[in-house]
Parts: structure tokens; C-alpha cells; sequence
């Protein structure tokens, strides 16, 4: 079990994760709150994965607000809390929680990329505090192995240089977020 902490660059929110690695996968749960464009909100998430870091399970609470579940079958298949199948999902493997760098963790490690190697996929991106869930596309490209990669938000045009720790973890995403402990 392994705890981090990040802030928002701005100093308008603040995250606490808790990273667990288990034999059957890896388990995330998180608290933060933040203000983004549609104002203040605080969130819990939790996220499973299996050990290929391929998304099983994300539920995420609003305080005050509602529930979001979605359970995915690790083949880019995805159904709602109530088993309800969310087609416009079909493909995604991984998941891009708007307000948290963790979920750039997922592709960096479930790709596994070779230096100056770029991949596009598909993700689940979920905005927040919107909760808004939609398929889009990104890229991710190795600058320097288990370091450094260069995140591209093909769907928006935005691009940032993401260093990581050991896990896989970022450390700092320029502009949005910076560590505050590892």
C-alpha cells in the first residue's frame, strides 16, 4: 500500500490516493477536491484493474451529487452499474478521470512502450464535476523508459511531458498538477 498526494497547480484542490498492489491486480481509491469550470467538488473514486493494468471496475462519488459506475471486461467492453451495456464505450481499455493525473498511470503501464514509441487508443474519459463519460482518442509516446512520456489529448489538442515514478506514477503534470508526497 502506497499513499500520494498531489495539488492542483493553481492551489484549488488537492488529491489523496491510496495505490495498492495485489496479486489479481491493482486497486486505487482517492478523495480530492477541486474547483474546475463548473465550479467546486469533491470526488471519491475508486478504480480496479487486473494485473496487466487493464481497467476492470471504476465507481466514482460526487459529494452531493450522484454515482457513476462502469465495469469493464479487459477486451474493451463495457456495461453501466445496473449491467446495462454501454456501446459508445466499445474499444476503450482504459479510463481518463478529468481531475486526477492517475489515470495517465493505466496506458503508461498497460502499453508497456519502447522508447520513441507512440501509440493512439481509445479511452472512457470522464469529466468532472460533469460526469460526463464519452470515448476519445489519445496518444502516448515513450521520451525515456518507466520516466518520461508525452501525453497528447488528441480530442482536445492539448499536450504535456509526463515524468513518473517507479509505479508508473506521474509526478508532475505541468500546468494542472504537482506532487506534494510520494
Amino acid at each position: 500500500m502506497r499513499s500520494v498526494r498531489w495539488a492542483s497547480e493553481d492551489g484549488s484542490g488537492l488529491e489523496h490516493l491510496e495505490f495498492d498492489a495485489q496479486p489479481e491486480g491493482f486497486v486505487v481509491e482517492s478523495v480530492l477536491a477541486g474547483d474546475r469550470f463548473e465550479g467546486e467538488y469533491g470526488l471519491i473514486y475508486r478504480v480496479e484493474c487486473d494485473v496487466h493494468w487493464r481497467v476492470t471496475r471504476v465507481v466514482m462519488k460526487l459529494a452531493g451529487g450522484g454515482t457513476l459506475e462502469l465495469l469493464g471486461d479487459t477486451n474493451g467492453n463495457w456495461t453501466d452499474g445496473s449491467g446495462a451495456p454501454r456501446d459508445d464505450l466499445k474499444g476503450c481499455i482504459d479510463i481518463d478521470i478529468s481531475a486526477t493525473p492517475f489515470t495517465n498511470t493505466l496506458p503508461i503501464r498497460r502499453l508497456g512502450l519502447n522508447k520513441d514509441e507512440r501509440r493512439v487508443i481509445r479511452v472512457v474519459y470522464i469529466a468532472v464535476p460533469a460526469m460526463t463519460v464519452e470515448a476519445v482518442e489519445q496518444a502516448y509516446t515513450c521520451l525515456e523508459p518507466d520516466r518520461l512520456y508525452r501525453y497528447e489529448g488528441i480530442f482536445r489538442q492539448f499536450t504535456a511531458e509526463l515524468p513518473v515514478d517507479e509505479d508508473g506514477l506521474v509526478i508532475d503534470y505541468p500546468t494542472l498538477f504537482r506532487r506534494v508526497t510520494n
